[in-house]
């Protein structure tokens, strides 16, 4: 299999990555698949690296699961299709067309904080992350590992700064792997589940987990570890606290000296 035949579906800049670095390995993805453009962050990026496909062979949002799409993929005789930060559930008819299946990229030491939010669940739970490169089956995050490193946190990483170095743990991951698997020679680990964590992306927007109840006491190192894990790009996953009528969000900035 010295050039698979590889369908690519993504989003995020780690994903411009991956696509740029399989194009230099002279693999060219049968189809794209896109999210749609209203969430995407990197669609024209995409798009332009794969100029060579006409509008036929780029699959906008959940396009991909129609009939005539599926048909089309199962044509193509696929022996991978790659998801890189691909925000849509993909179903078993598809999972299965592929001859070895489908490989997802995941900023998460697998079988730990599987789901949504990795770097927050990480703070938060303490658990190890990660990245992991692993086949998807109908579960979350629940297929096998083909390759996986581990990240160890700063005491002055926030879910923000952990992120982004989760993106550039997880290319390198893909990139140690991917002349591995281009010729099938790698192994599929099952994951120990009873010793996971996965996560909804609702949880991360609980009252338990986000509010600050100001008369309880807690020590200044649990209390820190919640500010820095709901320090994300986004204020409406900050912890926060109320006074009166009033809510008040809090981030955090970290500077080691």
């Amino acid at each position: 299999m010295p050039n698979p035949k590889v369908v690519f579906a993504g989003d995020r800049d780690i994903s411009v990555w991956v696509l740029k670095y399989l194009l230099e390995q002279n693999i060219r993805p049968r189809v794209l698949w896109l999210s749609e453009p209203d969430h995407a962050s990197h669609l024209s990026e995409l798009r332009n690296l794969c100029n060579y496909l006409d509008e036929n062979t780029i699959f906008v949002g959940r396009a991909f699961r129609e009939e005539s799409a599926q048909e089309f993929l199962m044509a193509l005789e696929l022996d991978y299709i790659i998801c890189i930060h691909f925000p849509y559930v993909i179903p078993k008819s598809i999972l299965d067309i592929p001859r070895y299946g489908v490989l997802n990229l995941h900023p998460a030491y697998l079988p730990y904080n599987r789901g949504w939010h990795t770097p927050s669940w990480a703070l938060l739970d303490q658990t190890p992350i990660g990245a992991t490169l692993h086949f998807m089956d109908a579960g979350i995050d629940s297929g096998d590992v083909v390759y996986q490193r581990q990240l160890l946190p700063s005491s002055g990483d926030t879910a923000h700064s952990l992120y982004s170095k989760l993106k550039h743990l997880e290319f390198e991951v893909f990139k140690e792997i991917w002349p591995s698997i281009a010729v099938g020679n790698y192994q599929r680990i099952p994951q120990r589940h009873e010793e996971g964590t996965v996560h909804k992306r609702a949880e991360l927007f609980s009252p338990k987990v986000q509010e600050i109840e100001l008369d309880t006491l807690q020590t200044p190192r649990e209390l820190l570890r919640k500010l820095r894990a709901l320090t994300t790009n986004s204020v409406d996953e900050a912890a926060y606290f109320r006074e009166g009528e009033k809510t008040y969000r809090i981030q955090v900035t970290i500077t080691e000296d």
